[in-house]
């Protein structure tokens, strides 16, 4: 099998798995969300069709038993049920497990009649349903159509000149891939053929998406010659055709008396419209999916849904030259949105990163090099620095990917603990278009997943504790992302019981973390942290989803090292708020230099929020500490931090760090330069040194250690004066202050 189709075939079964769990959510709980029904069948049909193409039978045997049930449902010969979601999100578990077992073997032996005869049971069950070919019903429903008014609602009546018109509905003796079948049937009609109109439309059945046949209109041929074009065509099993002319002199009216069910829910199907994409949704505990999102999915289609047929897209021109084709014009416009984008290998962008990387380090090398007096080599290096940069940040904005990625696999989560617990709980995602470097969000997945299954479990409470405490018996759980200068904040809150800090405390007392006089003392936001401890469950039962104290130290590592960092505020009996900071890129980074006696070190431009003279230093409470806004920043003196033995200046430079990385300032002899440099994380024994996350090779050929605000060690005397302040101990004037 070719590597390159054998590689396509498995992103895009993921993908189409990923956004049919989500439309299933969606149809969960909203059992009338015609969009969510039209892009399950859209997935569905190309999940089985990929499947079925590439000689795997057994996930596309389950595919098309999870169709047949969905069709039920669809056409309302079977409600929207918990117990029947969950039977189709095991068919849908089962084709992920095929689809791993392919991706790792070559082949799948997995057998999936157990599960195939558990939903053909379901639908046999459901008393009209239990003919999976739904062929009867299709034709008795066909035969109480109107046929002019449903040809005044598939054709543009008033820009069409013509004098005749024919209905013929078309029957397939198709395989099990329809749209496949369907579409070679559509594209071997003779051009002599005008056809002006299709129920549903023409996307639908090249998509499958129709049952044993559909409806098309044929302008200015009769009935018998339009039947003896189509009959013989590929797959044709049967040809009826009618007469409408009718419908080209009613207009409107024919239109307005057309009100039969069974035609409303073929033509007025949106199949063109944008699928959810996770941006905003809610999820039921029942697997329900509410989506109020305000954007639109990126790659949802924008093409017309070409009810209209041919002559609706000639129309639309406007101009006086002969029209093209529909068909030339549809493959034109297919052409054109084709070259948009392409699918680029990682290996080839990670070794395109790292040459951008040598080649940045080899500019700030090259500047250093020249002599200032040499001016055309200056304006030959100008030029060398801005390509290199343009080039540079192309291929960061190459590396970035949507959220959206990771976010999608969360609703199916979430839905299906609720499920476990017999909870209730209404999940929303917001911010699923904010980006992040790919290695990021390769990293991210399974530390959003420990935050998710935690507020689950820990935070919503049981539906009748809810009810008990005032709340709606539904539980709100919101995973949001924003961005926020070189970084991106993801949130996971939920309204449900909150931390006890009474309860850390005990726990992080029974495990000799801290002693009982040092957690009494400490405020409860820094008593959540220690929930980040390895080891550290305040649930006494061990369950499948909690309790072995793994999970939560997993997020703080994970985020640590990626350079981000994470915290915890909660309200009891209100919620719990986790809050993860990110660096949107990697590698690459702006640093400011300063000087710590003879030696310099990088601090990331992204936290720093001001520079100033030492003369700024205040004591509070017996701590050094800069003022800002009424609020202290306890002072981290650079040569104690980093143990640097020698003398303190009576000089100096002070940088605050921006309070939502840490509230926190850095005392050092000066301050230097900025540049952008290449970050290699730090390896092997030195992994985990605290205060220095990695280094940097300067243009001079000097390695130069970037400080890790986060692990800076403050002293005591901070601490305690950031928990005991008061603004109304400040000096009222700068020279109290200075005394």
């Amino acid at each position: 099998m070719d590597e390159e189709l054998y590689q396509a075939f498995i992103t895009e079964s993921e993908e189409s798995i990923t956004q049919l769990n989500n439309s299933l959510l969606s149809l969960e709980s909203n059992p009338d969300d015609t969009e969510a029904i039209d892009d399950i069948f859209r997935q569905a049909h190309t999940l089985k069709g990929n499947f079925g193409a590439m000689g795997f039978d057994n996930a596309a045997t389950v595919a098309h038993a999870v169709e047949d049930l969905l069709d039920e449902i669809r056409h309302e010969r079977l409600d929207v049920t918990a117990e029947r979601m969950d039977l189709v999100f095991d068919g849908m578990d089962l084709i992920v497990e095929i689809l791993h077992d392919i991706e790792e073997n070559g082949e799948s032996t997995i057998d999936p009649n157990d599960t195939v005869e558990e939903i053909r049971a379901a639908v046999e069950d459901g008393g009209d349903a239990g003919n999976s070919n739904p062929a009867a019903p299709d034709e008795a429903d066909r035969e109480s159509v109107d046929l002019d008014s449903l040809a005044a609602d598939c054709v543009d009546t008033d820009a069409l000149d013509a004098t005749t018109l024919t209905h013929a509905h078309v029957e397939l003796d198709a395989g099990q891939m329809k749209g496949v079948d369907a579409g070679i049937f559509l594209s071997s009609i003779p051009e002599e053929l005008d056809v002006v109109g299709a129920n549903p439309n023409r996307d639908a059945i090249e998509d499958g998406e129709y049952g044993d046949g559909f409806d098309l209109f044929v302008a200015e041929r009769d009935a018998a010659v339009v039947e003896s074009e189509l009959d013989g065509l590929w797959k044709v099993s049967t040809v009826e055709t009618t007469d409408v002319s009718d419908a080209l002199a009613g207009g409107d009216e024919a239109a307005d008396a057309g009100d039969e069910p069974a035609a409303e829910s073929e033509v007025d199907a949106e199949v063109d419209a944008p699928a959810s994409d996770g941006s905003d949704q809610s999820v039921d505990a029942d697997g329900a999916v509410d989506s109020d999102s305000d954007a639109a999915s990126d790659d949802a289609p924008s093409v017309d849904d070409g009810s209209e047929g041919d002559a609706g897209e000639a129309e639309s021109t406007e101009s006086d030259e002969e029209p093209e084709s529909g068909n030339e014009k549809k493959k034109e416009a297919r052409s054109i949105s084709a070259v948009k984008s392409v699918r680029v290998d990682v290996d080839q962008l990670d070794e395109l990163h790292e040459l951008v990387e040598q080649l940045v380090t080899s500019r700030i090398k090259l500047r250093n090099a020249i002599d200032v007096g040499q001016t055309t080599a200056l304006d030959t290096l100008d030029e060398l620095d801005k390509i290199s940069s343009n080039l540079q940040n192309t291929v960061m904005d190459m590396r970035l990917i949507p959220l959206k990625k990771v976010f999608d696999k969360f609703p199916r989560l979430v839905r299906d603990l609720a499920r476990e617990q017999d909870k209730r709980v209404s999940f929303k995602v917001e911010g699923a278009d904010i980006e992040l470097d790919r290695t990021i969000l390769d990293e991210i997945s399974d530390p959003l997943m420990h935050v998710l299954r935690n507020a689950v479990d820990h935070g919503i409470e049981d539906p009748d504790v809810r009810e008990a405490n005032g709340k709606s018996r539904t539980g709100t759980i919101r995973l949001s992302a924003r961005r926020q200068h070189d970084t991106v904040i993801v949130t996971v809150e939920d309204d449900g019981g909150g931390i006890n800090a009474d309860a850390v405390r005990d726990k992080a007392v029974d495990k000799g973390v801290a002693t009982r006089e040092e957690v009494n003392q400490m405020p409860d936001s820094e008593v959540y942290d220690y929930i980040f401890h390895p080891g550290f469950s305040t649930n006494d039962e061990i369950t499948d989803v909690s309790g072995r104290g793994v999970g939560m130290d997993v997020v703080k590592t994970t985020v640590e090292s990626l350079d981000g960092s994470v915290s915890v505020e909660s309200e009891p009996g209100e919620g719990s708020t986790f809050n993860i900071r990110l660096p949107v890129s990697v590698a690459i980074i702006k640093v400011l230099f300063v000087q710590v006696e003879d030696r310099e070190f990088g601090v990331p431009i992204k936290y720093i929020d001001e520079i100033s003279r030492r003369d700024r230093v205040q004591t509070v409470s017996g701590a050094e500490v800069i003022v800002h806004e009424e609020t202290i920043f306890p002072l981290i003196r650079l040569r104690e931090a980093l143990e640097i033995d020698s003398p303190e200046p009576d000089t100096g430079m002070v940088v605050r760090i921006r309070p939502d990385d840490r509230q926190v300032a850095l005392h050092c002899d000066g301050v230097t330069k900025q540049e952008e440099v290449v970050v290699t994380p730090l390896q092997g024994p030195l992994s985990g040194v605290g205060g220095l996350s990695g280094t940097a090779v300067i243009g001079d050929g000097n390695v130069i250690p970037i400080l890790d605000i986060s692990t800076l060690e403050l002293p005591a005397d901070g601490e305690q004066a950031m928990r005991e302040f008061d603004p109304s101990q400040l000096p009222d004037t700068a020279e109290e202050a200075a005394d």
